[in-house]
């Protein structure tokens, strides 16, 4: 999004809000396609690293789409999980978080999975902890309990937009099978169209998962 507000001749700020237009934009065709989870990568650990000014905007451009949004979410049956360390959120952040968890817990329509501060490799880490603390053996089925996807098949498809071939700490465990698509494009100009095309060429794959 950074890139594109740059490239466009505007701030790294504008790109934000533009790629805001087309996460909605992916919700909406989401459920006329009926695609029941949907995972955002949003903010990972490593996000930290930018400027301050950029991280409070972005966190300032998420509550105010979480606060003016809520009811439109509850509307169209979508709920929301976050998955990341929440830890180091301002209580308000926190708050609103919380709220829109609870409020959207009963909807099926669609489940949006908000990953904020999330990187796979923390993710495993503390999924291992969880499972010495609890006594548990280190099975796939317990790592899988233990994962901030937890209750969350993994994805049939990951799009990755912005011409970079590269998985950036992002659900390592879970993508083992996953169908992973490169689009040359920046998020911001992700259209539903080319949505659709990912998910026509998806679903003429043959998936053997190993087997014959």
């Amino acid at each position: 999004n950074g890139r594109w507000g740059v490239q466009y001749k505007k701030s790294r700020n504008e790109g934000h809000r533009a790629g805001l237009k087309t996460v909605e934009t992916i919700i909406k065709e989401s459920i006329k396609l009926n695609i029941k989870y949907l995972t955002l990568y949003t903010f990972s650990t490593e996000n930290w690293k930018r400027p301050k000014k950029e991280i409070f905007f972005l966190f300032n451009l998420l509550e105010s789409f979480l606060l003016k949004k809520i009811n439109d979410l509850i509307k169209n049956g979508i709920k929301l999980k976050i998955i990341g360390n929440k830890k180091n959120f301002s209580q308000k952040l926190k708050k609103i978080l919380k709220d829109s968890e609870l409020k959207t817990s009963k909807n099926d329509k669609l489940q949006i999975n908000l990953a904020l501060n999330y990187g796979s490799k923390n993710e495993i880490i503390n999924a291992a902890k969880l499972i010495n603390k609890n006594n548990k053996l280190f099975t796939e089925k317990n790592i899988e309990k233990y994962l901030y996807t937890k209750n969350t098949p993994n994805p049939d498809i990951l799009i990755r937009t912005g011409n970079t071939n590269r998985l950036s700490n992002f659900l390592l465990w879970q993508l083992a099978y996953t169908e992973i698509f490169f689009e040359k494009k920046l998020w911001p100009d992700f259209t539903k169209h080319d949505f659709k095309k990912i998910i026509t060429k998806f679903k003429l794959l043959k998936r053997n998962f190993g087997a014959m």
